[in-house]
């Protein structure tokens, strides 16, 4: 929490994340992904590397899908989520993933 503060204050235009849900409690899960939609909001670029596939989907405009180091599949995020393929090897079904 304190780094999204920190990163408010800097004012930049583009904020880079780093599994800002990792290891976090269901609710602070949700009030970090409330405050990625706040800086949308603000007109903030963000760049989110998230675990959380489902909440990180539901956030972004655009996603690309890494395999060792590869992008594998790009394109608008829902359209990414809804891709069969993508739903079968790295979401699994929603309420697994806590989305």
């Amino acid at each position: 929490m304190l780094a999204m503060g920190r990163a408010l204050m800097t004012n930049g235009d583009l904020i880079l994340m780093d599994e800002p849900s990792l290891g976090l409690a269901p609710l602070l899960v949700q009030t970090v992904f409330d405050i990625i939609e706040e800086f949308r909001r603000l007109g903030k670029t963000i760049l989110l590397v998230e675990q959380n596939a489902y909440k990180a989907l539901d956030v972004a405009d655009r996603a690309y899908v890494l395999e060792q180091g590869k992008i594998v599949k790009e394109g608008k995020a829902q359209e990414v989520k809804a891709d069969p393929a993508v739903r079968a090897a790295y979401l699994g079904t929603e309420s697994k993933a806590g989305g």
